[in-house]
């Protein structure tokens, strides 16, 4: 009996040593993202660096979108957001507000004097929004949005050819003309 409980013993210590170490994993996990939800509270601009967390750069990201600084600042952002386009956690919300970004900036450009410049913003924020969609059907703000987006630049296969009825009457006009015999047999 003697050997049996010491092997017990050793079982109950490697599994307490185990769980130890579970537990000072998920307190430096813990650790990392207090800090980084209070460097998101402060709003401090943080350079950017290899290891920082997706979620820190999504909101600095976002922190310079809405800035009512110059373009300069959304172009910032929109470089910010495209290098988070791929990361599972944070791309779809960062193609997202991508999109988002476009269209507000498709709009001013819209109502400054080369309005044609804005048909490249909407078509690449629409095509942000499908990608989202497609991830995501039921992401409603996406789909919301893609429509708003569609009325201020249909797509090409979206207009109305014109009335469908004079097409069919043209095809038809050649099956339904009477035949001529020139008298041959």
């Amino acid at each position: 009996m003697g050997l049996a409980t010491r092997r017990r013993t050793r079982q109950v210590l490697v599994l307490l040593a185990l769980a130890v170490v579970a537990a000072l994993f998920d307190a430096a996990m813990w650790w990392r993202a207090a800090q980084t939800n209070a460097l998101i509270a402060t709003g401090q601009a943080v350079p950017d660096a290899p290891g920082q967390p997706p979620e820190l750069r999504f909101a600095q990201a976002y922190a310079q979108s809405q800035s009512q600084a110059a373009s300069g600042a959304r172009d910032a952002a929109l470089n910010r957001y495209r290098a988070l386009q791929p990361d599972p956690r944070v791309g779809a919300a960062a193609r997202y507000n991508s999109a988002n970004l476009l269209v507000r900036q498709a709009i001013e450009v819209r109502a400054s004097t080369q309005p044609g410049q804005a048909i490249a913003l909407l078509e690449l924020a629409k095509e942000y929004y499908r990608d989202v969609l497609r991830d995501d059907p039921a992401q409603w703000d996406a789909r919301y949005n893609l429509e708003r987006a569609q009325r201020l630049l249909p797509d090409p296969d979206d207009d109305e050819p014109g009335p469908l009825g004079q097409e069919r009457n043209r095809e038809r006009a050649v099956t339904t003309m009477r035949g001529y015999s020139p008298g041959l047999p």
